[in-house]
């Protein structure tokens, strides 16, 4: 029932909103990693060239406002908050905040489609210690990963839909249709369902799409080069299939829920650089960010966390 929860706490990753942000938004993203100080100035630089801030947080605030529509529509009005882990508001403010209203169980939403400890264990961790950190009293129950959601599905196909629309019709069948998601350390992936979750979304997507010709592929990996992390990098599918004769590629970011700085540079810039290079059109589908059908699948898992 709906009355066993007083709120919904939306937890996504954050990002700097000017120039001054980037270097103290990225000191919260790598403290404690062992990042070399020479990455950090890349990814700096990064955020520089899409401007000086990330779309993560207003996206996030739109898909927020989305799911309170919808769950409104659907007669399941729950308050929602927003916490984010790395920027403002981070995750202790909304914690605080959800405490002077008087919340004590809330259902968690991690702006996440697919699980691992990078993705699902850490924002979880934060929440607990957000929570130890204000003392709040507050209990947080999590809605499942919407990895194969049917309208998570449906919105990316959509997304993709759009681009080989873009493609002449004799080339589209030879198209091949790249999906894309955060690289992580490979003994992390082995030890969450995060390949399997990604395999899973991307040949869901093919198929709606009946488009057999498809991967799945990894960007913005960081951390010290020696260590082994999923592979293979985009840029490298992207130089491949060119060899082989390729001449259009679709790609698609369903490891991301919105377009951030790993879409914005490291597909829109990087991967577009390299495939100009080696003379492949290359289209980007978007993220699903505040899509309604993807607002309708968070509606969905909101809704049968309240009835559990």
């Amino acid at each position: 029932m709906a009355d066993k929860f007083d709120a919904i706490l939306i937890i996504a990753f954050g990002g700097p909103e000017k120039t001054e942000d980037i270097r103290p938004f990225l000191a919260n993203v790598t403290r404690g990693r062992p990042i070399p100080k020479e990455r950090i100035d890349e990814v700096a630089h990064h955020y520089e060239l899409i401007g000086g801030r990330s779309p993560i947080n207003e996206l996030t605030f739109k898909q927020a406002r989305g799911l309170e529509l919808a769950l409104k529509g659907r007669g399941s009005a729950l308050p929602i908050f927003v916490g984010m882990r790395n920027w403002h508001p981070f995750l202790a403010k909304a914690v605080n905040e959800m405490s002077r209203a008087n919340v004590r169980r809330a259902i968690g939403v991690i702006m996440a489609a697919h699980e691992s400890e990078a993705s699902w264990q850490r924002y979880k961790q934060n929440v607990s210690d957000a929570i130890a950190e204000t003392g709040a009293h507050l209990s947080v129950e999590y809605t499942p990963p919407l990895f194969d959601h049917p309208l998570f599905i449906e919105s990316v196909s959509d997304r993709i839909e759009e681009c080989l629309n873009q493609i002449p019709d004799a080339d589209r069948n030879d198209t091949t249709l790249v999906f894309t998601a955060h690289s992580i350390p490979t003994p992390m992936a082995y030890e969450s369902p995060y390949v399997e979750q990604l395999t899973e979304s991307s040949r869901l997507v093919a198929e709606r799409l009946g488009h057999e010709n498809w991967m799945l592929a990894y960007q913005s990996r960081s951390g010290r080069p020696t260590d082994p992390w999923l592979e293979p990098d985009v840029c490298d599918v992207i130089r491949d299939l060119s060899a082989r004769g390729v001449k259009y590629v679709v790609v698609a970011p369903i490891g991301f829920v919105c377009d951030h700085v790993e879409i914005l540079y490291d597909l829109d810039i990087e991967a577009a650089d390299v495939a100009r290079k080696v003379g492949i059109k290359l289209i980007r589908a978007k993220a699903v960010n505040d899509d309604p059908k993807f607002i309708a699948a968070l509606a969905d898992v909101v809704e049968k966390q309240m009835s559990l």
